[in-house]
Formats: structure tokens, C-alpha cells, sequence
């Protein structure tokens, strides 16, 4: 599934809209990434977004 397991960011819906203003539906999507994590001495393979990966790493 596509959601983030730190901050539960997922796809988003919303308009695209054209020159005349037209409404057509479209998806946002978060740039998730496979990552590999420690979490109390053990290795962790979570879906994060390139966000929170960024954030962890400043943390580190």
C-alpha cells in the first residue's frame, strides 16, 4: 500500500486544470521510498516518504 509508515502520508486526489479551466480529476502522489532502519538494535525495512527521510537523517 501506498502510505508512509512514519507520518501515514498517501495519494491524494484533486483537478487538473486546463487552459479554459476545465476540471479533469487527478492523483497526487508522495515520493515513497523502501528504506532500511534500525529500531532497537534490529534492522527495519519501512516505507517512508523522502520527508521523513530527510528528517530522520538530520536526527541521527
Amino acid at each position: 500500500m501506498a502510505v508512509c509508515a512514519h507520518c501515514d502520508k498517501k495519494t491524494t486526489f484533486g483537478n487538473s486544470r486546463s487552459f479554459s479551466m476545465k476540471a479533469t480529476k487527478r492523483k497526487f502522489k508522495p515520493n515513497l521510498q523502501k528504506v532500511t532502519l534500525y529500531e532497537n538494535g534490529q534492522k527495519v525495512k519501512k516505507t517512508l516518504c523522502t520527508k521523513c527521510i530527510k528528517t530522520l537523517g538530520k536526527s541521527a
